[in-house]
């Protein structure tokens, strides 16, 4: 019988292939990588849009007054660019003009003097509190920029001032008159110096005392230029 022993069981310092001496940890298989679902990219971009939109509407509503007022001072602007190209309006300060104009509804006078109509366009406005004096700044300005200005539109057949409206009926007159003379509509008209304009609407009966109202008006003379500093001067 050999002396030689088998190895033993609990042993394995003499099997070949052993795990301390074989290349099976470089061949283990990679761990997989779990994939994420892509439904949980989407919640979470959901996520964002929500946060992002909740802060903004809360600055909005925070700051809902200042940022309205900038929206229509912008859109101001803009409408009083589009008239200036629309009627090729001169540079600013190539005229300046003067003329009375009163708006008569239902025989009450549109107060012109309040702070609603007063300076809304550089081209053409009321100003100092005056109720129906119009200053025109510029060459080419029809009455249309000075009514766009405070929101006002007027046609043949309304007066239109922001929702409110006054549309000629049975009852009420439209009617427009540049110093005396009826005509069919002045929103394209370039007031001349010492203008009288009416809008009436109403009944008839009250024109002439409306018409004699507008000729007792006082059109103030232009300021006269100082001839060695009037490229300096701007008159409003």
């Amino acid at each position: 019988m050999s002396d030689k022993a088998l190895p033993s069981d609990e042993s394995d310092y003499s099997l070949p292939g052993r795990e301390q001496d074989s290349d099976v940890g470089f061949f283990k298989p990679e761990p997989e990588i779990e994939e994420r679902p892509k439904s949980k990219g989407i919640i979470i971009a959901g996520i964002i849009f929500v946060v992002v939109a909740a802060g903004f509407f809360s600055y909005y509503f925070v700051n809902q007054e200042r940022i309205d007022s900038e929206i229509l001072d912008n859109t101001i602007v803009t409408m009083e660019e589009r008239m200036v190209e629309k009627y090729n309006i001169g540079q600013f300060g190539s005229d300046h003009t003067h003329a009375a104009m009163v708006m008569f509804v239902e025989s009450e006078r549109l107060n012109f003097g309040l702070p609603a109509f007063q300076l809304q366009s550089k081209y053409i406005h009321f100003e100092n509190h005056n109720h129906y004096q119009i200053h025109k700044h510029a060459n080419r300005v029809p009455l249309e920029m000075l009514f766009m200005s405070f929101g006002m539109k007027i046609d043949s057949g309304c007066i239109a001032l922001g929702e409110t409206q006054f549309c000629q009926d049975r009852e009420n007159s439209l009617r427009f008159f540049i110093n005396g003379d009826e005509v069919g509509g002045i929103s394209e008209y370039e007031i001349m110096h010492g203008d009288r304009i009416l809008v009436f609407y109403g009944d008839n009966k009250l024109l002439d005392e409306q018409l004699a109202y507008l000729n007792s008006l006082e059109i103030h003379d232009i300021p006269k230029r100082d001839k060695v500093n009037q490229d300096k001067e701007i008159f409003i």
